[in-house]
């Protein structure tokens, strides 16, 4: 009997069920809107520069406001994080829809405002990635994963109907929606009933008589040191802080090269990454349906890590054509490599640890992001873009190499776990 309560057979359980629709919902508002919001400012700045600093004050606080968040929500409610600050964004969206909707614009207003967002997102997702494994039965962390991955990919196809809607309505509209979509999503994330038994793990571990401040800086040392610690997790996390470096740099260029070389550019870019989300959505329903063998899925990672690496370095210097073939290849790659990642450490880190691991992971993975944004900006003063993309994916590819490779022994063991 105490087996078949601690292995039930379903991973579509109420509480389950209940986050992921509400996903679904948050996610397709803002799938409407941020793109939207991106073709605006290139509208308005024509300048891959403003463009930067656009994404860079948007990714600024993510760089801190994670490790902070992660040490409080360790000991707070992660679900009462996720709804209020849904409710919090759809106020925000709300009123930017409104002054919008006058026809006043600040570029220095819109970049504050992005800070503000970009603030509540990476507090928003530290709390969501510590809370959602807690709704996960046991034995289901890779077909749980490989949902997650399809609903963003879903979202993704709600770009083109961003700015087909943008072109016909403007920007408040969508912002509007995403308003509302954000309220539904709060309202149906208050009915999740489960236990957060770290709370009370995590009170017993509270030395009295300090203050809360004094405490909050401790956990941050403690999650620095269990990451420290875990020389496999710190072999992941360095790695993917350089494939942030590499994914800031490709948010800068790829977009506004496209917009600069063609005409009706943003188009011809979504027609370019249809694949990449076909790829991403046939990749997850086969993680859903088959799993890995836990074995190979350290050898799969290391080997997909290069090989999209390569094809992001060069599939601009290609045809269209080849070009939407390599993001196919990238697409399916990519989410491969996600369920194999995000399945092996969120099951592998302690329910009481995961908001100070994520809250650290985050934070290097955004200034890995934040430092990509910076140097695309400037560097393509001066030199090509396509050149920058493909020096920074070769960055990338040998960061692979040297981390993943190089800490064989200890990410193995943490890829190739069962869960």
């Amino acid at each position: 009997m105490e087996q078949n309560k601690k292995v039930p057979s379903t991973l579509w359980t109420r509480d389950f069920t209940i986050i992921t629709l509400g996903s679904v919902v948050s996610m397709l508002g803002n799938s409407l809107s941020g793109f939207a919001m991106s073709l605006m400012v290139l509208d308005i700045s024509r300048s891959t520069l403003l463009y930067a600093v656009y994404i860079v004050m948007y990714t600024l606080p993510q760089l801190f406001v994670p490790i902070l968040s992660g040490a409080v929500l360790d000991r707070f409610s992660r679900k009462k994080t996720i709804y209020m600050l849904d409710f919090l964004s759809a106020f925000l969206y709300l009123l930017m829809a409104a002054v919008l909707a006058t026809g006043w614009f600040s570029f220095p207003f819109f970049a504050a405002y992005c800070f503000i967002l970009g603030s509540i997102q990476s507090t928003y997702m530290v709390a969501y990635e510590s809370f959602y494994p807690l709704l996960i039965t046991e034995g289901n962390f890779q077909k749980a994963y490989s949902i997650a991955s399809i609903l963003e990919t879903l979202s993704a196809v709600m770009v083109p109907v961003s700015a087909f809607l943008y072109r016909q309505i403007g920007l408040s509209p969508l912002l509007a929606l995403n308003a509302v979509c954000f309220f539904v999503a709060a309202v149906m994330e208050t009915r999740i009933r489960t236990d957060e038994e770290y709370i009370q793990t995590q009170k017993e571990t509270r030395q009295e008589g300090i203050r809360h401040s004094v405490q909050v800086l401790r956990d941050i040392q403690d999650g620095f040191r269990y990451l420290l610690g875990e020389k496999g997790l710190l072999a992941i996390a360095i790695y993917f802080a350089f494939s942030a470096v590499c994914g800031g740099v490709s948010s800068v260029i790829v977009l506004p090269w496209f917009k600069a070389t063609y005409a009706d550019g943003e188009f011809l870019y979504m027609l370019v990454y249809a694949p990449a989300l076909i790829g991403r959505a046939l990749g997850g329903f086969i993680h859903y349906r088959l799993s890995i063998p836990p074995r190979h899925r350290y050898r799969i990672a290391l080997s997909v890590y290069v090989i999209i690496s390569v094809c992001e370095g060069i599939y601009l210097f290609l045809p269209i054509p080849v070009m939407m073939m390599l993001c196919f290849v990238v697409g399916i790659g990519g989410i491969t490599t996600y369920t194999i990642r995000i399945s092996a450490t969120q099951s592998y880190v302690p329910d009481e640890r995961k908001g100070r691991f994520n809250g650290a992971f985050n934070m290097l993975y955004t200034a890995g992001a934040l430092i990509g944004e910076i140097l695309a900006g400037v560097l393509t003063t001066v030199i090509p873009e396509r050149v920058v993309l493909l020096a920074a994916m070769l960055l990338c590819a040998l960061a692979a190499v040297v981390f993943i490779g190089g800490g064989r022994e200890q990410v193995s063991q943490i890829y190739n776990r069962s869960r």
